[in-house]
């Protein structure tokens, strides 16, 4: 009981969008190892379950992203990956949804990102977010072990497979997924790297080299033979910014979701979240960016004026 309380009071502490303690952080990620380490490459999922897509450090974002789609354990949540890089809240976005997964294993599946990785994040800012607010780097590195136990994708219902990115020359069925040894570094090349970093595109039929410099750009036919084989209806995943939040592709074959508004503090995009009923019946909730008297902005330096 005294375990769920200390929980409990650190998930409402980073509801406010305050840090915990390091020596907490440290305790937190060795509990999240241990429940994800029992999870599955292709973890099974049942309806009802609202599907999200990047996040990316905006903190206040997701608590709007919360406030529309319900907070857990009220609602059931499959979060598509990155989670922490550009936005101004990493820290604080990562450990929340850490805590509510050990809080409520069940209620809250994580999918790993092609920013929940230790090169990425060295160039996009959680690295240096961890070291700013705890003083050390020990923080990134407790969160980075962390994200080599995420799953690598989901199925909901046996019949909507999700993942980050997109598929892989080298993969053809779920179980060539499962065969997959997740607990490394995202590689430079190969199918974990594939599912994290690849993308549809309309014009093409089978594969090409992804301009992202990793993963590939896969095309209709593509999607149609990997859904045929594995007997899957649709495709979700996250990881290319659409502005109105969502994007069909493929005659509704495979489905973008993004979930962070006004991505950067800049790009102008509404966002969405993908809402599976156990009826099988699915809609779509829209929102915006937290309104400036909701959200916290970081203190930043006067820019110079060039004509001073």
């Amino acid at each position: 009981m005294s375990d769920h309380g200390d929980l409990d009071r650190q998930i409402e502490c980073l509801r406010r969008c305050e840090i915990i303690t390091e020596p907490e952080v440290k305790s937190l990620c060795y509990k999240a190892r241990e429940i994800l380490i029992e999870e599955s490459n292709v973890q099974c999922i049942d309806s009802p379950v609202t599907v999200c897509g990047d996040i990316h450090g905006q903190f206040y974002d997701l608590r709007e992203l919360f406030r529309v789609g319900g907070e857990v354990p009220d609602t059931n949540y499959l979060f598509l990956g990155d989670f922490v890089d550009r936005g101004f809240f990493s820290v604080e976005t990562f450990l929340l949804l850490l805590a509510l997964k050990v809080r409520y294993p069940d209620r809250i599946t994580l999918v790993r990102g092609n920013h929940e990785s230790r090169q990425i994040t060295q160039v996009y800012g959680f690295y240096e977010e961890c070291q700013r607010k705890y003083g050390s780097v020990s923080v990134w590195r407790y969160c980075t072990e962390v994200f080599d136990y995420l799953s690598l994708s989901a199925i909901i219902d046996g019949k909507i497979f999700c993942v980050h990115g997109g598929l892989s020359p080298s993969i053809q069925t779920l179980d060539q997924i499962r065969m997959i040894n997740r607990k490394q570094e995202v590689p430079h090349d190969g199918p974990m790297c594939d599912l994290l970093w690849s993308d549809p595109d309309e014009k093409q039929g089978m594969w090409e080299k992804s301009p992202r410099g990793a993963g590939f750009l896969f095309g209709k036919d593509v999607v149609a033979d990997f859904n045929s084989a594995n007997n899957i209806d649709l495709m979700c995943r996250a990881h290319q910014l659409v502005m109105e939040g969502y994007k069909w592709h493929f005659n509704k074959a495979v489905l973008t979701v993004w979930s962070a508004p006004n991505y950067c503090y800049r790009c102008g995009n509404i966002a969405a979240i993908y809402v599976l009923e156990e009826s099988g019946a699915s809609d779509f909730l829209i929102f915006e960016a937290a309104t400036q008297e909701s959200r916290g902005l970081p203190k930043k330096k006067p820019q110079v004026q060039y004509f001073l």
